[in-house]
């Protein structure tokens, strides 16, 4: 895991491709960049000023004592609250992503009234960065764009992967056999989250380095972030 230091504040429209090629110590075939969501969300325009939003009744009554607009906002993301304890709210997203606040986050925004939202196409805004890295580069690179998620059954957050291009998502290892010759059945690891958390370890919470080189792994494919879903009708926890 390489973490790619010097990248600025990032503004809307700025080329992010292109100040990542910058600040990168260079790329090789088969690499994985992995990019921050909120650095993703930025250069796309996803944020919002609070200064501006009114809070609906619903986002007052689960707001508890921290300010309503932010729930608004998370109401607004969501496309079904599915649990809440105010201020807590676990929502699906309209990408299908189930989350803390919908995705929804002030850490690492522009100022105390800004919030950061998920990026409206996640595997569109990896492919984009794949391809200008292309251009520029002129190597084959994967890219996952990550986040950090919460699980239902476990403490602690670890990054996991919302868009992905170039990349395998799934490693599906149905009717491979192991060590002992034991076929395997409903085996999927998902290797795009495990690449993401790892990247994660060198860029950090609080160091300001919204961007990875994670090298080694080769696993080019075409998998999505939306092939880590769960589909509703196989989850148990609703």
């Amino acid at each position: 895991m390489i973490p790619i230091l010097g990248i600025p504040e990032l503004e809307e429209g700025d080329d992010l491709g292109a100040i990542v090629v910058a600040a990168a110590p260079g790329f090789e075939d088969d690499d994985v960049l992995v990019v921050a969501q909120k650095a993703v969300s930025k250069v796309e325009g996803r944020v919002v000023d609070l200064t501006g939003v009114e809070a609906s009744e619903h986002a007052h009554e689960l707001a508890g004592d921290t300010d309503p607009r932010r729930l608004e906002v998370i109401l607004r993301e969501a496309r079904e609250v599915l649990r809440s304890r105010p201020p807590l709210v676990i929502a699906e997203t309209r990408h299908g992503f189930v989350c803390a606040s919908a995705g929804v986050d002030a850490s690492n925004a522009k100022g105390p009234d800004t919030l950061v939202l998920l990026p409206l196409d996640p595997d569109a805004s990896a492919e984009s960065l794949r391809e200008t890295l292309r251009e520029l580069t002129g190597k084959d690179v994967g890219v996952i764009v990550s986040d950090s998620f919460g699980r239902a059954w476990r403490l602690g957050t670890t990054d996991v992967a919302l868009g992905v291009a170039g990349v395998v998502a799934i490693l599906d290892l149905d009717g491979e056999r192991d060590a002992a010759g034991y076929e395997l059945h409903a085996t999927q690891i998902a290797v795009a989250d495990e690449i993401a958390g790892a990247a994660q370890l060198v860029m950090g919470k609080l160091d300001g380095i919204p961007a990875a080189i994670v090298r080694g792994v080769r696993l080019r494919g075409d998998g999505r972030g939306s092939d880590l879903v769960m589909p509703r009708e196989r989850d148990l926890f609703r």
